[in-house]
C-alpha cells in the first residue's frame, strides 16, 4: 500500500480566530466551544487509525504553541489565498496520495477518509462535495501536478464548480460522499 497522508487545515481554537460567521449567529464563545469540541473529536477519531500519516497544518503563527495531540504532526499554513495554501499543503506530502480536509465537518469518520484514498487509486483527484456548493475534502494522487485552484470564488456556492473547471481535460476526478461543513447556525447538527 502506498504511503498515504491526511492533512487537516485548522486554526488555533481561540475565541476571535475561528468560525466568524457561526459566531455572528450564536456568539463568539459558543462558536469557539463548538469548534474546539469538534476539532478535538475529529483529531481523535481520524488519528486512531494507522492507515495514514496524520498532519495538521494550522494558522495563525502562534498555532505551534497549541497542544496538538499525537499522532498529529504540526506545521504552519503557507501564505496566500485558500487555494495557494491548499496547493502547498497537498504538494508537501510527496510520498503518495494526499487528502486534505477542513476542521469543521462534524460527521466525518475514518471510513470517509478511506473511501477518498480508494478513489485516488483510480483518479488524479478526489473531492468531497458539501451541500453549499463547496467541498469538505480534496485529494491528489502523487502523479497529479496541476493547479485547479487559480480562479475559484472561495466561500461561495460556485467553489466546487470553479475548482473542477480548473482541471485540464482528461483529468480523472472521483468523488467522496457529500457532507455538511459548519459555517452558520443552520449548518449545526440537530441535537
Amino acid at each position: 500500500m502506498a504511503h498515504r497522508t491526511l492533512i487537516i487545515f485548522a486554526k488555533t481554537p481561540r475565541q476571535g480566530l475561528v468560525k466568524s460567521r457561526l459566531a455572528r449567529d450564536i456568539g463568539a464563545g459558543a462558536a469557539t466551544r463548538w469548534y474546539r469540541q469538534n476539532l478535538a473529536a475529529t483529531l481523535r477519531r481520524l488519528g486512531l487509525t494507522k492507515r495514514w500519516e496524520c498532519r495538521i497544518i494550522a494558522a495563525p503563527h502562534h498555532a505551534a504553541a497549541w497542544p496538538w495531540p499525537k499522532p498529529w504532526r504540526f506545521s504552519h499554513q503557507a501564505r496566500g489565498d485558500l487555494g495557494q495554501r491548499m496547493l502547498k499543503a497537498l504538494r508537501s506530502a510527496t510520498k503518495g496520495p494526499t487528502v486534505l480536509i477542513g476542521s469543521d465537518i462534524p460527521g466525518i469518520e475514518p471510513q470517509h477518509i478511506a473511501a477518498a484514498f480508494s478513489a485516488l487509486e483510480r483518479n488524479d483527484a478526489v473531492f468531497g462535495p458539501s451541500a453549499d456548493g463547496g467541498y469538505w475534502l480534496v485529494g491528489f494522487s502523487p502523479l497529479y501536478r496541476g493547479n485547479p485552484f487559480t480562479d475559484v470564488r472561495w466561500s461561495t456556492e460556485w467553489a466546487l464548480e470553479d475548482t473542477l473547471a480548473g482541471f485540464r481535460p482528461g483529468t480523472m476526478i472521483g468523488f467522496a460522499a457529500e457532507m455538511r461543513d459548519v459555517d452558520e447556525a443552520s449548518d449545526l447538527p440537530a441535537a
